[in-house]
């Protein structure tokens, strides 16, 4: 009997709802291992992940038996409520509608684990629309603005 055999890496990448509800320094870590739990009780191989003032990154190896979208459903959907229930924010903590889900080959994946890593140093150069619209463009996909996340750096 033949077997089934799949390589996929995931980057993904979401912000919270109101700029007042940023994730803060002081539970970004807790936030972290959080989402971990839950992408690996998904059975996904979580490789990097960094939770950013008013972004998340996220580099899994992926579960074939699981839809993107009820991944990050169960994502946000938990970690609302977590955040919520640790009054984390001052104000009630959403996420934005949206996402954005890239692959990646298995060669580049050092490098994205990199990037991943190292995000409070990029985004010292780079905020977060320009970083996600070059993202858009790099993996050529076609969008319009007003569809994109709310940004506040404008």
């Amino acid at each position: 009997m033949a077997n089934t055999y799949t390589q996929c890496y995931f980057h993904l990448v979401f912000s919270p709802q109101n700029r007042e509800a940023l994730i803060g320094k002081a539970w970004k870590d807790e936030l972290e291992k959080y989402i971990t739990g839950i992408v690996q009780a998904r059975k996904h191989k979580l490789l990097a992940i960094s939770a950013m003032r008013d972004h998340v990154h996220i580099l899994i190896g992926y579960n074939v038996n699981e839809l993107i979208p009820d991944l990050i459903s169960e994502i946000k959907t938990s970690t609302n409520q977590w955040i919520n229930e640790r009054r984390f924010s001052p104000f009630k903590f959403d996420w934005q509608k949206g996402y954005g889900a890239f692959t990646h080959s298995k060669s580049q994946i050092d490098t994205v684990v990199k990037y991943i890593l190292t995000q409070e140093i990029h985004h010292q150069k780079k905020p977060f629309r320009e970083e996600y619209m070059e993202m858009l463009r790099k993996n050529d996909i076609k969008f319009e603005e007003q569809y994109l996340f709310e940004f506040f750096d404008d």
